[in-house]
């Protein structure tokens, strides 16, 4: 069986992970397991109320994420995953699943300057366009501290990072990392192909 090829964007809220991750879905013709998708799908089934409901969705969300990931990975299949990824808990996960099914990880970490983050997500929380369950009108003090933080990290998985600044995104170069994508895609089938190790 080919080894399969899992891509994950990650990166702090706001930074545009979703955005990336679905256009780069379309043009790997990739299937995509995002976070915000999984749980408000949660949200439309169980309901929602406040914060603390939000954050139990929210484990559940992560548990159905690998679950969904290893379904793609046992049938061989490359994917393409999305999240905010907490590093300490992420890279144990992934590695149980690597060392299992043996994927070729390569990351898109998106990252953009605090205050941009912050304005984004200011944005995001008055303009209704989330689902309501997310309730960020009620956790702006708690995200902006987060988003203030620093820059996320690239889970220690092995494989090549590639960094997007998303603070502007007129000056992203989309086809300059699609490229990069695509042949890092392309000679993982390749590399098995010719039966190299």
């Amino acid at each position: 069986m080919r080894e399969p090829l899992l891509l994950i964007v990650l990166g702090l809220p706001c930074t545009g992970k979703t955005t990336l991750a679905r256009r780069l879905a379309a043009d790997l013709r990739l299937p995509l397991v995002a976070k915000d998708g999984i749980k408000e799908t949660l949200f439309g089934t169980l309901g929602w109320s406040d914060r603390a409901w939000s954050r139990r969705l929210g484990m559940a969300t992560y548990a159905l994420i690998y679950h969904l990931v290893e379904a793609q990975l046992s049938a061989g299949r490359s994917l393409i995953v999305e999240s905010p990824f907490d590093p300490q808990h992420a890279t144990r996960e992934f590695l149980a699943l690597k060392n299992k099914y043996g994927f070729r990880p390569v990351q898109v970490l998106c990252w953009a300057e605090d205050d941009v983050l912050v304005q984004r997500f200011t944005a995001r929380a008055a303009s209704g366009e989330r689902h309501p369950g997310h309730v960020d009108h009620l956790n702006a003090a708690e995200f902006e501290e987060t988003l203030r933080r620093g820059q996320a990290r690239p889970l220690d998985i092995g494989g090549p990072v590639f960094e997007v600044d998303t603070t502007d995104w007129a000056a992203v170069d989309y086809a300059g990392l699609l490229e990069r994508v695509r042949s890092t895609l392309h000679s993982s089938s390749a590399t098995l192909s010719n039966g190299a190790t």
